[in-house]
């Protein structure tokens, strides 16, 4: 049974299916802890007159903590990557960030609740800058798009069942702690498999790739040189801002605006309806924009960038809507915005692989993982919660998140001129040996 399992993961079908598994249970455990933020926030911060007036803004913290850790250990993670055996490191991280979710279930305090957060990012961070780029490895340019997209679908699927699983293990147990312990189990197993697989060779897939060397400090200004990466990191740093801020926040405010008295049962219907629509929003707007991208690319060669940024232009008056929008019309409008957020996901990161050397793509991932968080998802949540504090309304909050949606979709239209010289460029930026 071992030796065959070994011979399906050292497959590139096997492989990507493994990837696929751990990048669903990395989305998992990022929101669960959004699924239950309203009974974390009672139990640590208390409810009505005597709760804590910064209660928001602490709770928006804890995306934070995990997500400044998360992008600094990525360019740690990223370099490592590129000198050392990736799929070891990615087992490592993976059960890392397993056990830290399931500390997440323990913390009796809210500091306790901080460390594991930070710790489930530094996990994340062995996985994130390394994953993809054994998938650039393993296919072509002209196939990457729509396989990085089934790589990708994990995002907005394993989100969407971080909500599902999140209001209903906690309504089932009573007891917001119980999707974290269930959590834990299947990611220590994932991880465990990565020790199965065997590494691919850097660059194989790669037509007219140099063998290059192993990157020197001065090799990582080429990132800055490249206009598709640069207009690409922007683009996905203005997105991550909305996307972040949107996911975190958005079953609270919907919560907030339900009827019925505060209760699990309550906070499950709102997790199972918005789960609901990013899921099936998310799984066929990622998936539609990879194949869409990868189709069109041959007549116009900026469509990774042109997918991208149109679906962004659309989804800015929706995200819009989604927050004036009476129920149950606003599901509708959330639907509609969800989808245009997803199409560029798996384009965008496309981008990413096609224009930088195969033997710095972990590096390059991880400066955009930590360009995206620290000025995207890493700051959206605690400054939404700090407008929502301060103005007693959600309403600024998300016109701020609509806004960066409108920048990032400009952003990503002016890459696409770029793009194809930097595609055909990448294979031999870095010297031969």
């Amino acid at each position: 049974m071992a030796a065959r399992a070994a011979g399906l993961l050292a497959t590139a079908r096997g492989s990507l299916i493994l990837l696929l598994l751990i990048n669903l249970f990395n989305y998992i455990d990022r929101y669960i802890l959004a699924a239950v933020l309203p009974m974390v926030g009672v139990e640590f911060f208390g409810e009505g007159s005597q709760a804590d007036p910064n209660a928001k803004f602490k709770l928006g913290l804890l995306s934070t903590a995990f997500l400044v850790a998360y992008m600094v250990a990525a360019p740690v993670f990223g370099w490592i990557g590129d000198r050392r055996g990736r799929w070891a490191i990615i087992g490592l991280g993976v059960i890392a960030w397993s056990l830290a979710t399931g500390g997440t279930g323990l913390a009796s305090v809210y500091g306790a609740m901080l460390v594991c957060r930070i710790m489930v990012g530094v996990g994340e961070a062995a996985y994130g800058p390394i994953a993809p780029t054994i998938i650039s490895d393993m296919y072509p340019v002209s196939r990457r798009g729509a396989v990085l997209a089934w790589f990708y679908v994990a995002i907005p699927v394993g989100s969407a069942l971080g909500y599902l699983l999140g209001g209903i293990l906690a309504a089932a147990a009573d007891s917001w702690r119980a999707p974290f312990y269930v959590m834990m189990v299947p990611g220590l197993a994932l991880g465990a498999m990565c020790f199965l697989v065997p590494e691919p060779r850097r660059g194989a897939s790669d037509s007219g790739a140099s063998a290059g060397r192993s990157p020197k400090a001065r090799d990582y200004l080429v990132l800055a040189r490249t206009p598709s990466f640069v207009r690409n990191t922007i683009g996905m740093t203005l997105m991550t801002f909305a996307v972040g801020g949107i996911a975190y926040w958005m079953p609270e405010f919907v919560y907030s605006r339900s009827p019925g008295e505060p209760s699990t049962a309550k906070l499950a219907r709102v997790n199972t309806m918005f789960g609901g629509i990013t899921v099936v929003a998310g799984l066929s707007a990622t998936l539609a924009g990879g194949y869409l991208a990868d189709a069109l690319r041959r007549r116009f060669p900026g469509a990774y960038f042109l997918v991208s940024g149109i679906g962004m232009l659309v989804a800015f008056p929706l995200v819009i809507g989604s927050v004036y929008a009476p129920f149950p019309a606003a599901w509708v409008v959330m639907f509609g915005a969800m989808f245009f957020l997803f199409v560029g996901t798996g384009p965008t990161n496309t981008v990413l692989a096609n224009v930088t050397h195969p033997s710095m793509r972990s590096s390059a991932y991880a400066v955009n993982i930590f360009i995206i968080h620290a000025l995207g998802d890493a700051i959206s949540p605690p400054i939404m919660g700090a407008i929502r504090d301060r103005t007693g309304s959600w309403d600024g909050a998300f016109l701020l998140c609509a806004a960066a949606v409108l920048a990032g979709g400009v952003a990503w239209l002016t890459g696409a001129k770029h793009l194809e010289r930097d595609t055909a460029r990448a294979p031999t930026r870095i010297p031969d040996p």
